[in-house]
């Protein structure tokens, strides 16, 4: 049995004040509540968005058991199923923002992730560089880069994160095919 957190609320009052957030998390895509009430939104919240991307009429039915109004309904199952298409799950995000002042609460925002003003994105710039990787090696090496390599010359690694640029330089350099000294990665 899953262990739900009660919120201080009999059942009936629990989930209907989890519906009307759904509802508003939908139709505002970032919402400020409590950190306790966020983690356990999070969990329906996830919950409709799949049941949005599976599109047919039993999820449909399913889905607006949970949310309230018919225009964020069908924001859920066009907008928001396109958006999430490629997911996998995690399709919300919870971030603590500090505490209420008279109880000392703390609060946090829930917000659908990969949106356009989002407080904090997931991996920014992540999918123009997959892009870019994608087209290069569609199009090939440029010209001269062939030459550059049978001089012996390094391959640059300088557009990777740290950690994955110090091990191909460490595993080109056992390869035999650095005769160059370079500085090490920067921390």
């Amino acid at each position: 049995m899953v262990q739900r957190i009660k919120l201080g609320r009999y059942k009936a009052h629990r989930v209907s004040m989890l519906r009307t957030m759904v509802t508003q998390l939908i139709e505002h895509e970032r919402i400020q509540t409590t950190l306790a009430r966020a983690k356990e939104l999070r969990r329906l919240a996830d919950r409709v968005v799949t049941y949005a991307k599976k599109g047919d009429r039993p999820a449909r039915i399913e889905a607006g058991a949970v949310v309230r109004t018919d225009r964020e309904l069908h924001k859920l199952f066009t907008t928001l199923a396109e958006r999430y298409a490629g997911r996998a799950g995690g399709y919300t995000r919870v971030l603590q923002c500090g505490v209420r002042r008279h109880d000392a609460a703390p609060l946090a925002f829930i917000e659908f992730v990969d949106r356009e003003g989002e407080l904090r994105p997931a991996r920014p710039g992540f999918l123009q560089q997959q892009q870019q990787q994608q087209q290069q090696q569609l199009a090939g090496p440029p010209q001269g880069h062939q030459q550059e390599q049978e001089q012996g010359q390094q391959q640059s690694f300088s557009h990777l994160p740290t950690a994955a640029r110090a091990f191909l330089e460490q595993q080109q350099r056992e390869a035999g095919g650095g005769g160059q000294q370079q500085e090490p990665p920067p921390r």
